[in-house]
């Protein structure tokens, strides 16, 4: 009965806060949304300047193939060299592509030269759109010679060649929102239930009902556990909600098993709570259980694979990665929604995020407790 009492006390101090409702059922559609379309990392429609010092057939059709390609978009044109690096340095370009006399006439001879200069400002977006602009170049290239060659009878079929058939798995469209959008939620339930739990316990230290409370024949421990379980629920509204807009508003698929998301996703939530009481024990203002507790989230979400890949990361930093769970958090939810893994695949991580959520949230009541003390 104490149990329950102080449960309902939770929600009901919940419910008159205006400030943490919204923060716990807004502010999660917000970041879904802001975060699903800004982290996007697609590259279409990059700005090409064109200088064609040619004018010949040749040059006009390849010209006409990158503006038609959904990856370029021709933002301007000149005959001279001259006026082609002004345009990259007011970024009315971010590469640019040379076509120099003699270009339709070397072609037709079996090779020709092109000049590409690249805004590096930006090195991903500049390495990729580099390698598409290359790749379509060097398919001009080759279908070119293959044309003047039958031209000459010489036949399709007598020409050296090897032929390669690409087949992406998983995303085959190679939309990067399947790939950002379900680390999304890591991130939500993170910023969400972590904060909201951390904030809820230093708000009431602030206001004194704490010390209310504890003179009250009430167990250390069931104050633990009537913090835990409000958030803890709140946080599964919140995984829920999330999950819906991730499959039925971003399309992104769900090949795995939901059980077997939820429950990862519920580990999960035990290590957002953890952090959360252990951000309250070292706090006495909200203020400072904002800044701590941003202080843990921010490592957490620029080295869990969020944005950035693990693997490019530098060798000494990579091992660094494994004392986060969202890391683990992240790997499952891909795996699962993407690619459609079981327990078998993910049992490593499925192991790790409980251990996580296991010693964070008894970690954080022992410290909690002391403070209780």
């Amino acid at each position: 009965m104490r149990l329950l009492s102080l449960i309902k006390k939770e929600f009901r101090q919940y419910r008159r806060d205006k400030r943490m409702l919204v923060v716990s059922f807004l502010a999660p559609i917000l970041q879904l949304v802001i975060l699903g379309y800004a982290t996007n990392l697609d590259v279409r429609d990059v700005r090409v300047a064109v200088c064609d010092e040619d004018l010949s057939r040749q040059s006009i059709r390849l010209v006409g193939e990158v503006d038609q390609s959904h990856f370029f978009r021709v933002s301007g044109r000149t005959q001279r060299a001259s006026e082609l690096m002004p345009m990259l340095d007011r970024g009315l370009a971010r590469l640019t592509l040379r076509i120099p006399p003699g270009f339709g006439t070397d072609l037709r001879r079996g090779g020709a030269q092109v000049q590409v200069i690249v805004d590096g400002s930006d090195a991903n977006t500049a390495g990729i759109a580099a390698s598409y602009l290359v790749g379509l170049l060097a398919e001009h290239g080759v279908r070119a010679r293959t044309e003047q060659l039958e031209r000459v009878g010489v036949g399709r079929g007598s020409l050296p060649a090897i032929a390669t058939a690409t087949r992406v798995l998983y995303n085959p469209a190679l939309r990067s929102v399947y790939y950002m959008v379900p680390g999304v939620l890591g991130v939500v339930l993170l910023v969400v239930t972590g904060m909201t739990t951390a904030l809820s316990i230093v708000k009431e230290r602030e206001i004194g009902t704490l010390e209310q409370v504890m003179v009250t024949p009430v167990r250390p421990w069931e104050i633990i556990v009537s913090k835990l379980i409000p958030y803890t629920l709140i946080g599964c509204l919140d995984l829920l909600v999330v999950l819906a807009a991730i499959v039925f508003w971003f399309g992104v698929p769900l090949r795995g098993e939901l059980w077997l998301l939820l429950s990862a996703a519920l580990a999960y939530l035990l290590t957002c709570v953890g952090i959360g009481l252990l951000v309250s024990t070292v706090s006495s203002t909200q203020h400072q259980a904002q800044m701590s507790f941003f202080f843990i989230a921010m490592p957490m979400v620029l080295l869990s694979g969020f944005i950035f890949p693990i693997a490019n990361m530098p060798e000494w930093m990579q091992p660094v990665t494994y004392c986060f769970p969202l890391r683990y958090f992240l790997t499952i939810i891909r795996h699962v929604m993407l690619k459609g893994s079981g327990v078998a695949e993910l049992w490593f991580e499925l192991l790790m995020l409980t251990c996580f959520g296991l010693a964070l949230v008894g970690a954080g009541s022992r410290l909690f407790r002391k403070r209780l003390g």
